[in-house]
């Protein structure tokens, strides 16, 4: 058991709090039962587990090289309020497998808030997205934040950081229509979208929406009707209808 906060490993393990660190090392933490749960049946490689003295951990698991800490040093290294004595340290992939020839993209440009990003990978898995783009701007989907709000989604949805123009000309070039939302209401209403097996879908920064440059290069904008009282929605919430929309039309 691993008693000491100042032990090389907890330093080691804390580090990874810190997306500089994450990157260097190549490694992540995935916290609580059901996100590592998710992690342990997905392809990721689980490095090790740090479990917390008073936790049982399931026989199943315990083939997976384990460390016990006691439970200031969980605490330590925990980055929720309620901690449930859990945390895996997986390896970052380092080239997630694209799949061949995607036909329908999700490129998110600028989304800045952790909570939004990993809903919408949670919604992404759900509406059967082949493959989701971070372009710049965008959080770090290995912050703790982002994997807890994809409810174990991350482990199963293939998601690359990239410049989305390189998606837009991979999408011309496989006749794939790319429609960027905006809030102009010029723009194409979702309702008129009427879509096809293939699409790329462009949504954007919280405060700002898609940058110009990307609209401009894009087959068609689009915006989702709403009542005039109301000024926009949460990026999250119109990318989950947003892309509901396109599911329906294939």
């Amino acid at each position: 058991m691993i008693e000491s906060k100042q032990n090389h490993r907890v330093k080691r393990w804390k580090k990874l709090h810190k997306r500089k660190y994450r990157d260097q090392e190549g490694q992540a933490l995935v916290e609580g039962w059901h996100s590592v749960e998710e992690v342990l049946k997905s392809d990721w490689h689980v490095n090790e587990l740090i479990i917390k003295e008073s936790i049982e951990l399931p026989q199943i698991w315990k083939t997976y090289e384990h460390v016990v800490v006691t439970e200031d040093v969980f605490s330590e290294l925990s980055q929720t309020e309620t901690n449930q004595g859990i945390i895996a340290v997986v390896e970052q992939p380092q080239e997630q497998s694209i799949p061949t020839a995607p036909r329908k993209i999700l490129c998110l440009d600028g989304i800045q808030d952790p909570g939004n990003l990993g809903t919408i990978i949670r919604s992404g898995l759900a509406f059967e997205i082949d493959l989701i783009v971070l372009g710049e701007g965008t959080v770090d989907v290995f912050n703790h934040k982002v994997i807890r709000a994809t409810q174990g989604a991350l482990f199963h949805m293939p998601v690359i950081r990239d410049e989305i123009l390189n998606w837009i000309d991979y999408s011309k070039q496989h006749q794939i229509p790319v429609y960027a939302t905006a809030l102009d209401q010029q723009a194409l209403p979702l309702h008129d979208v009427k879509g096809g097996n293939s699409y790329t879908v462009i949504m954007g920064n919280e405060g700002n929406g898609v940058r110009p440059e990307l609209i401009q290069q894009a087959d068609y904008s689009l915006y989702i009707p709403i009542a005039s009282q109301s000024e926009s929605l949460n990026v999250a919430i119109a990318s989950s209808i947003v892309l509901y929309h396109f599911q329906q039309l294939t």
